[in-house]
């Protein structure tokens, strides 16, 4: 059909939408009725029109994102091989690697898949000399992409103490990224999942990359890969906007330095939202988390399994799981289309207020004296606490709506004997340098009632 549609029709101004709104309204007022505040700073309008966006932002053609699936070890080494070599037949485009214990045999692992042609991302979280010489030397010989990833700082921000100390953590750093097969991170899921609001998300997550870059200039580091690794929440455009606004604040940042740059960004569904009670939802909000995650432009998305907090690993969950991102690719064509989302005005908008409302709290920090400053002083951890208890107490008094918790609940639910691993949070007190950043799912004290009645 070569003749364009609506030819025939006027286009309607934004003036003439509000005025028919206001109409419709019959005196009501227009900003209390139909404009909704958010906790992120933003105001949500009831319509977008092309005269009143100010910026629209079209990000680089990318359709090539790759499915993940993470491998654990917490069934052991044998258990581990045995399940990467499956899903490498069943769709896996990335094995993702999590060592957080030195002492397992690793090389066991490794050489068992040393002929595996898929490229490997190692998450890195408990170095060690020994395991460290492991890596590099299988890195070297592998026949496919093998990548290292070390970031000391969200040790430190998560557990509340460096590895060693600062000093050796920051040789160590250096030492290691010198290496083409090593790449440093910034593990954001730690943010999103403890709480932070999105623009806090973008700033704690620039600014701790800002640290980075220093260290890396301090040692006069040329070339640098590194990768962000994101939680994406429920809010479905709003997690949209705020990947596509990371790259740009990411260019912002590095227009300050020198540096010869490669990044991807890694995207995973969030926990926080999760919930244990009516757990089959939870299949419902992974899957627009990882839609958001495509289309925000996500090079990587790892999806979790619905019951991935407290079931040990199992065959159904991580295969549902998988076969989600499956579908968005091969039946939904979500590797098809280039950009879907440009030209929106809803989103261009939260584009331009989230990296306006993120770039003023990353000033603040580093006028502050930077992130790690910041965290000694307490000030990163008492914010994040502060928009976290507001989300809480807005899910526990019904205000936000977790569907089968506070909202259209199952009371014949019954969940106390299927906890194979704990789903709530747990403390160990300890001497700590700061103050810990402290992931929680948003129900749990719902869910500690629910089950007290059992």
């Amino acid at each position: 059909m070569k003749e364009k549609l609506f030819k025939d029709f006027d286009s309607v101004s934004a003036k003439a939408w509000k005025q028919k709104i206001q109409v419709d309204l019959k005196g009501a007022d227009y900003n209390e009725k139909l404009v909704t505040k958010t906790p992120h700073g933003i105001d949500i309008k009831p319509f977008y029109h092309p005269e009143e966006v100010e910026h629209q932002y079209a990000t680089a053609p990318k359709n090539t994102w790759k499915i993940a699936e993470q491998v654990k070890f917490d069934q052991g080494i044998d258990e581990a091989i045995l399940f990467t070599k499956d899903v490498a037949r069943r769709g896996a485009e990335l094995i993702w690697v999590l060592i957080q214990d030195n002492q397992l045999d690793y090389a066991l692992y490794f050489n068992a898949l040393k002929d595996l042609d898929l490229p490997f991302f190692v998450e890195y979280k408990s170095p060690s000399e020994k395991l460290t010489h492991l890596l590099l030397d299988f890195a070297s010989s592998y026949n496919s992409t093998f990548q290292i990833g070390i970031d000391p700082l969200h040790h430190f921000a998560s557990t509340g103490n460096w590895w060693k100390n600062q000093e050796e953590d920051l040789h160590l750093w250096q030492s290691l990224i010198s290496n083409s097969n090593v790449v440093f991170y910034v593990d954001a899921r730690l943010f999103q999942q403890a709480g932070a609001t999105i623009p806090q998300q973008l700033a704690y997550t620039l600014s701790q990359l800002n640290e980075y870059f220093n260290w890396a200039n301090n040692a006069s580091v040329k070339n640098l890969n590194f990768k962000i690794i994101n939680a994406v929440g429920a809010n479905y455009f709003f997690e949209i906007a705020k990947l596509k606004t990371l790259p740009m604040l990411i260019d912002s940042l590095l227009d300050a330095y020198s540096f010869d740059t490669n990044f991807e960004i890694y995207s995973v569904p969030s926990l926080r939202n999760k919930t244990l009670y009516d757990y089959n939802v939870n299949m419902l909000r992974t899957t627009t988390e990882c839609m958001a995650a495509v289309l925000g432009g996500s090079d990587v998305v790892n999806n979790l399994a619905y019951d991935e907090f407290y079931h040990k690993s199992n065959d159904f969950g991580e295969r549902i799981s998988r076969n989600q991102l499956l579908m968005l690719k091969e039946e939904s064509y979500f590797d098809k289309v280039d950009n879907p989302t440009d030209g929106a005005y809803y989103i261009d908008a939260l584009v331009h207020q989230l990296s306006e409302n993120a770039w003023h709290v990353w000033k603040q920090i580093e006028q502050g004296g930077g992130w790690i400053q910041q965290l000694f002083e307490g000030k990163i951890q008492q914010k994040i606490k502060e928009s976290s208890k507001n989300e809480i107490d807005a899910v526990e008094k019904g205000d936000s709506i977790l569907v089968g918790t506070n909202k259209y609940e199952n009371p014949e639910d019954r969940m106390k004997n299927e906890l194979e691993i704990s789903p709530f949070m747990s403390t160990e007190p300890r001497k700590t340098l700061i103050e810990p950043i402290i992931e929680r799912r948003i129900s749990e004290a719902i869910e500690k009632k629910r089950m007290a009645n059992e």
